[in-house]
C-alpha cells in the first residue's frame, strides 16, 4: 500500500473510512508484485490497482464489502495450471494463468491500528525511508495488524496483545528495508517470558524509500530528453556540467537539480556524502575526453546500479584506450555500456532517450532487450539485487 502513499495519506487527513487491498503472494506470470495496492474510500472512490485490470471489479467489491463489516479478509484468485478466469472460463481470475493472493484491510476512522498506518502513509509519503509489516497470515484475529519500522530500527505499533512477535519481526523488516526489498517474512509468536507458544505469523513487509538517482552528465539536447524520462520512471533526476552557460535550471525544468561544476569533482562529492547508492545509475552525455574519462574513471570503481556513455563506436574505442591508460581494469570496463542505450535505430533526442531508459530498466530486471515475439523467457522477472524498484 505504500506505493499510493500520497493519496492514502491525503485521505488520512480528511479522515476518511476506506479499505486498501494490497497484493501479499504471487504464483506464476502476474501483472502486480506484492505490495501492489487498491483503495477503495466510503464513497466509493478508487485509487491504485492490483492486477492491471483482470481482478479489479472483484476486489473493488471486496474493498466495499470489508467497510461494511470492518473485518480483513484475504482472497486467492486463480489457480496453478488453471484456465484463464477460473474453472468455467467465466468466474473472477487472471487472463494470464497466475494466481494472486489478496489481504483487503478495513482502515476506519476509529480503528486501533490507524494511527500506525497513518504514520507510515505520511512517512512515505513525504520520501523517507520506512518499512511496514502486516500480518497476511497466522492466528486468527490478527489478520492485518501493522508494525511500522523506520531505518534506525525502532517501531511503533504491535501486531500481537503480547507484543511477542514484535521485536523479530522488527528486525526482519528493518533488514528488508536495508536492502529496499519488498517480502514476505516468517516469525514465532512469543510469550512475555520470551518462551515459543502459538503459530508462527507470516507478514508482508513493504519498503519505502526515497527515489533512487539518475545522474546525467552533460547539458545537451539529450539530456533534456533524458531528464523526463528520469522523471517518468521515478528517478530523482540531477544534470551537472562544467558550462554555467549550459546547466541552468531554464534549460532543465524538470530536473530536481542543475549543478555546475567538472562532472568528476560533483561525482567525489556526492560519493564523499554518501548521496550515491545501489540503485543510481549514471549518464555520461559528454562524449568529451577532459570530461568523461576522469568521471569514468571513479564512476566505474563505484557500486553504483548503471554506468553509460554515450559517443560512436570510434569514440567509446578511443576511450576504453584512455581509461586503460589511467589503470582501470577490465572487470570496471566491462560494467560500461556504451555506445549507451538498446539497438532502437534511436535518432532524435527524445527516441534516444527512450533506449538509455530501456537498458535501464532491462538491466534491472535482467531483460533482454529482445522482442517478447522472439524469445521465451518469463515476461515478469524479479529485480536484479542492488537495482531494486525505483519508488
Amino acid at each position: 500500500m505504500l506505493d499510493i502513499a500520497g493519496e492514502l495519506h491525503r485521505w488520512c487527513g480528511d479522515g476518511r473510512a476506506f479499505a486498501v487491498a494490497t497484493v501479499v503472494a504471487v504464483e506464476g506470470s502476474a501483472p502486480r508484485q506484492p505490495g501492489a495496492a487498491l483503495a477503495v474510500d466510503a464513497e466509493g472512490t478508487a485509487v491504485g490497482s492490483v492486477s492491471g485490470g483482470c481482478v479489479e471489479g472483484a476486489v473493488y467489491e471486496l474493498c466495499r464489502a470489508a467497510l461494511e463489516s470492518g473485518e480483513s479478509v484475504r482472497e486467492r484468485f486463480g489457480r496453478p495450471g488453471g484456465p484463464p478466469g477460473g474453472d468455467d472460463g467465466f468466474a473472477v481470475g487472471l487472463t494470464c494463468g497466475g494466481v494472486l493472493d489478496v489481504l483487503v484491510v478495513p482502515v476506519l476512522p476509529d480503528a486501533p491500528g490507524r494511527t500506525v498506518l497513518a504514520e507510515a502513509l505520511a512517512a512515505a509519503a513525504a520520501g523517507e525511508p520506512v518499512a511496514l509489516a502486516r500480518v497476511v497470515a497466522g492466528p486468527a484475529g490478527l489478520l492485518g495488524r501493522a508494525l511500522l519500522v523506520r531505518a534506525d530500527g525502532t517501531y511503533a505499533g504491535a501486531l500481537a496483545e503480547s507484543g511477542g512477535p514484535d521485536r523479530a519481526a522488527a528486525a526482519e523488516a528493518a533488514a528488508l528495508l536495508a536492502a529496499g526489498r519488498t517480502g514476505t517474512v516468517t516469525v514465532g509468536m512469543e510469550s512475555a517470558a520470551g518462551a515459543r507458544c502459538g503459530d508462527p505469523v507470516t507478514l508482508l513487509v513493504e519498503s519505502c524509500l526515497p527515489p533512487p538517482r539518475m545522474i546525467v552528465f552533460g547539458a545537451v539536447d539529450f539530456a533534456a530528453a533524458l531528464v523526463r524520462a528520469g522523471k517518468f520512471l521515478g528517478y530523482h533526476v540531477t544534470v551537472c556540467d562544467a558550462r554555467p552557460v549550459f546547466a541552468t535550471a531554464g534549460r532543465f525544468p524538470e530536473a530536481d537539480e542543475v549543478a555546475v561544476g567538472w562532472p568528476h569533482r560533483y561525482l567525489d562529492a556526492q560519493q564523499a556524502s554518501g548521496a550515491l547508492d545501489a540503485r543510481t545509475v549514471l549518464c555520461v552525455l559528454t562524449h568529451d575526453p577532459r570530461f568523461d574519462v576522469p568521471l569514468l574513471e571513479r564512476a566505474l570503481r563505484l557500486p553504483v546500479a548503471y554506468v553509460g556513455a554515450m559517443g560512436s563506436r570510434r569514440t567509446h574505442e578511443d576511450r576504453l584506450g584512455r581509461l586503460r591508460e589511467a589503470g582501470v581494469g577490465e572487470p570496471a570496463l566491462a560494467r560500461l555500456r556504451s555506445p549507451i542505450g538498446l539497438d532502437l535505430g534511436a535518432r532524435t533526442p527524445e527516441e534516444t532517450a527512450l533506449s538509455i531508459a530501456a537498458e535501464i530498466v532491462a538491466l534491472r530486471h535482467g531483460g533482454t532487450g529482445a522482442p517478447l515475439t522472439d524469445v521465451r523467457t518469463p515476461i515478469h522477472r524479479e529485480p536484479r539485487r542492488g537495482l531494486g524498484s525505483v519508488a
